[in-house]
């Protein structure tokens, strides 16, 4: 019972989306199929399917076809990551992978646009590393340093809070690289091999899964090649890619919403108390309708933001961004709760999907910038 239909697609679009659902109901369409990929529900992200997204070159689809990808639209990467998650493939790394992507094909060198973005294509996981121990929204406070020693970078210091990055290929960590400037200032983003020495990923437990990690380096030496765009500018440049983050955030958790609802919905139609279907009493109806409209709101929401940035990739949306990461993450925690509520006891059983949904979409007002970062963002651009 999927709210979003293809009649308002082109052909292309609407085959695309189309052959995502498929791949969905093949791969993680069954409970089980979905328990035996995520060692019952503990992993985020499985690799082998993974690597299969990108041996049909989705993964790919917006990267520019010099790279390896498909050369596609902002609007055609929101469809990807919307309809994987809406299809519950455990793919936690496909967002996250995507958003450093950005950086890169910005900011980076033709080298490293076609080393970094090739391996993307082909199934690396990408992590971005700038969230520290003691600064988190207020990022600009970082410390972790790198300094030059005989022609290279040295990284000392600590990230936390790192998705992915168990699982990565290379992390982009942002590192200070001079002092002697503004907070914002003298910060560099450096391409660091996974397996570089001297760099440790330490999981961190958390109730929805092997998501995010510590990250340490000790004395983790890279060549100045590694620097990302220009040395000292990484807090422009990430800046200018948050907008891309955020959105592609509030599409991922628009995809759990939607699948929230309708496993929520499907269960009301068929549970029956007091001689009828759950779903055909006033409150429920009501409860479902408001539910619904929410959700319409929020996927006009991205459609516009999505839409914006295909007409201009260049164009900066903090406003729209944050409008979609505040309005989506906060829909989609409350249509899990209330999933689980309408489901009763059902809900709350590990049988059923619904405490996955409110597991992984409970953290949600948090990540890529919390709800009072994006409301403040707003409020800004409004002069206020």
């Amino acid at each position: 019972m999927n709210m979003v239909t293809t009649a308002d697609m082109d052909s292309d679009r609407r085959e695309f989306v189309e052959s995502i659902r498929e791949f969905t109901r093949r791969e993680c369409g069954t409970r089980e199929q979905r328990r035996a990929l995520t060692d019952d529900d503990r992993v985020t992200h499985n690799q082998e399917l993974y690597r299969k997204l990108a041996d049909l070159g989705w993964i790919g689809c917006a990267i520019p076809e010099e790279y390896g990808g498909g050369g596609g639209t902002t609007s055609d990467v929101c469809r990807l990551i919307e309809e994987m998650a809406y299809g519950k493939a455990p793919l936690f790394g496909l967002a996250v992978s995507l958003v450093s992507a950005t950086v890169v094909e910005r900011f980076g060198t033709e080298e490293q646009r076609r080393d970094i973005l090739g391996g993307v294509c082909r199934g690396d996981v990408l992590a971005t590393a700038i969230s520290e121990p003691d600064t988190g929204s207020d990022a600009g406070s970082m410390t972790c340093r790198a300094e030059r020693r005989n022609g290279k970078f040295v990284i000392n210091g600590q990230k936390t809070w790192i998705s992915c990055a168990h699982i990565a290929t290379r992390i982009l960590v942002l590192c200070r690289t001079d002092s002697t400037v503004g907070k914002h200032g003298g910060i560099t983003m450096i391409d660091v091999p996974a397996d570089a020495p001297g760099l440790e990923v330490r999981p961190i437990a958390t109730m929805g899964g092997d998501e995010v990690n510590d990250v340490f380096f000790t004395d983790v030496e890279v060549d100045e090649s590694r620097v990302i765009g220009a040395e000292g500018a990484a807090w422009t440049q990430i800046m200018r890619c948050l907008n891309t983050d955020r959105l592609m955030c509030g599409t991922m958790f628009l995809g759990h919403a939607r699948r929230a609802f309708d496993d929520a919905l499907e269960y009301i139609r068929e549970r029956e108390q007091f001689g009828r279907p759950v779903g055909s009493f006033q409150a429920i109806r009501h409860r479902m309708a408001d539910l619904a409209t929410e959700l319409e709101c929020c996927r006009l929401l991205v459609t516009d933001a999505a839409r914006k940035l295909d007409r201009d990739p260049d164009r900066q949306v903090p406003r729209e961004a944050s409008m979609v990461k505040l309005k989506v993450t906060e829909t989609a925690k409350r249509v899990a709760i209330e999933g689980m509520q309408l489901m009763g006891g059902a809900g709350y059983t590990l049988e059923h999907d619904m405490q996955r949904h409110l597991r992984q979409t409970i953290v949600s007002t948090v990540y890529a910038g919390t709800s009072e970062i994006q409301r403040d963002i707003i409020g800004k651009s409004y002069g206020l």
